[in-house]
């Protein structure tokens, strides 16, 4: 990442997007006056020391922040609402420097609702196998996958070894269940696209960024897939069916 910064920089964009936290550090590194838009970031840009206040960031860095830590503690809630009777849960997540400092909200939501996490943290698709048999070894009953950008990506690849290892599993985005996840839940990538768009427009047309506030998504997308609730002889409270999208 760091190389490729400095070789963007080096072509001399007039303005840098950047798609997750491990994409906007090494470009801010690599350049401090051309205009960089986070689409999204995933922790708080002033405790990440990006910018002086949401509203303000004064700096070249302005965009979306998601709050991720905040998204997997809602993650693990529709989960255990999904499945009432399960009590140990395993959260998958690639980056653990960067991504195990949002986890403290998450270890308290789980402790008080008399939940055991299993974390497992993976570097690769290489470690995937051996990620679903240490799940299977520590007795998982269900998933979270933390989509950091390669989870992402390997959504499919996922979508096949939860399916394998028999476990209800919830993903990042509308598109984790569309694939084939039990359970999407996420900020819609669309309007994270649009928003990012609506950045590059005003500083087009004269804004700065250090002028422009960061923003959170403003709407977020629920879905179920009931192809693989069946498949995994899963049912689903009523509650949550109607307040998701329902994928056949």
């Amino acid at each position: 990442m760091p190389a490729l910064a400095q070789a963007l920089v080096s072509d001399k964009p007039d303005v840098i997007i950047v798609t997750s936290d491990w994409a906007l550090y090494p470009a801010r590194a690599a350049t401090n006056t051309i205009p960089i838009v986070a689409a999204p970031m995933g922790a708080d840009p002033v405790r990440a020391g990006v910018a002086e206040s949401w509203a303000h960031p004064g700096g070249n860095v302005t965009g979306v922040c998601l709050i991720a830590g905040e998204l997997e503690v809602k993650r693990l809630s529709l989960l255990h609402e999904a499945l009432p009777s399960v009590h140990r849960i395993a959260v998958m997540s690639a980056h653990r420097k960067v991504v195990e400092a949002g986890f403290p909200p998450l270890r308290k939501v789980a402790a008080q609702a008399g939940l055991e996490l299993i974390e497992i943290w993976v570097e690769g698709p290489n470690d995937y196998d051996a990620a679903f048999a240490a799940m299977r070894a520590g007795g998982a009953e269900a998933l979270v996958i933390v989509p950091t950008p390669e989870l992402f990506r390997d959504n499919g690849a996922l979508v096949a070894l939860s399916a394998k290892a028999g476990l209800p599993t919830i993903g990042g985005f509308r598109e984790s269940a569309v694939q084939g996840l039990l359970i999407g839940y996420g900020p819609s990538l669309k309007e994270l696209g649009q928003q990012a768009a609506s950045y590059v427009e005003r500083m087009f047309n004269g804004a700065h960024a250090g002028e422009l506030p960061f923003q959170g998504p403003t709407h977020f997308d629920f879905a179920i897939n009931m192809k693989t609730a069946k498949a995994l002889g899963v049912t689903i409270p009523p509650s949550l069916l109607v307040s998701a999208e329902i994928i056949d």
